[in-house]
């Protein structure tokens, strides 16, 4: 059994500002028993429009704020899972990255965004390089393997079935899924249906009101709703464990019983 939890905050242009209540949260979250925490996309820094300002904010990942992250994991003996701007050294944008810092300050695993935002009137591909398609990123917290995605990679549903397919039981989606028309509820139909389809847990950690949607939520393999939160800043806390996975996919042998395999483009 794992305690995980999902923090949500709406990140601002002041990284250091997004570190201290990043901090603060996952301190919350520990006190309450969590072993993995789940902050949203863009943790690292946020504006209002994806263009230059992301680029000029970027890192390295062995920058302040990723090392900043690696020490509040070890702080609080955690997990963090969190997005990052990272600077690219043979591009002049930057990679849209989650870090997964381990409790040992190190990096467990590294994901690069798939699928870039270019809908709904914005256009990340812009400033965001994206991510070379490679096997998943995963790492492991006492005996579940965890994996990663982002945010609009949720609305491609290969995605998470080739993080199943590499042995996840729990999904790891940061997110700053924009408010607007239909938005919630496309973000709550989504992260269930992931869950249901792949039988798997689902962590899901937005940025809050007024940059992101809210509604950060941790989802069973059944498609539960275990925890969540509404538009407010703060954290949620839920029971992760592989007998639960075990029962849901004996009743629902759907990744057993499906005929087609995912295959890159």
């Amino acid at each position: 059994m794992v305690e995980i939890a999902v923090a949500q905050f709406s990140a601002g242009q002041d990284k250091r500002e997004n570190h201290l209540t990043l901090r603060n949260l996952v301190g919350e979250a520990a006190a309450r028993g969590a072993r993995v925490v789940v902050a949203p996309e863009y943790a690292m820094f946020a504006a209002p429009r994806i263009d230059e300002r992301l680029v000029e904010s970027a890192e390295p990942l062995d920058g302040p704020f990723v090392s900043g992250l690696l020490e509040i994991a070890a702080e609080f003996g955690v997990h963090l899972v969190a997005g990052v701007n990272e600077a690219l050294a043979d591009d002049d944008r930057v990679s849209n990255t989650l870090v997964a810092a381990s409790p040992d300050a190190a990096i467990a695993a590294v994901y690069r965004k798939l699928h870039l935002y270019d809908a709904f009137g914005y256009k990340e591909s812009d400033v965001i390089r994206p991510g070379a398609i490679e096997a998943p990123a995963t790492f492991a917290v006492d005996g579940l393997t965890f994996g990663m995605q982002t945010c609009y990679d949720l609305r491609f549903p290969e995605v998470t079935r080739r993080i199943v397919d590499a042995g996840a039981d729990v999904l790891a989606l940061p997110a700053q899924w924009v408010p607007g028309p239909l938005k919630e509820d496309h973000w709550t139909t989504l992260v269930r249906a992931r869950a249901i389809e792949n039988t798997v847990y689902i962590a899901a950690a937005d940025q809050s009101a007024r940059t992101g949607s809210g509604n950060s939520m941790i989802v069973d393999p059944m498609g539960v709703v275990l925890a969540s939160l509404g538009d407010q800043v703060g954290t949620a806390r839920a029971t992760a464990g592989a007998e639960r996975i075990a029962e849901v996919r004996e009743k629902n042998p759907a990744l057993a019983l499906r005929r087609f395999t995912v295959t890159e483009r």
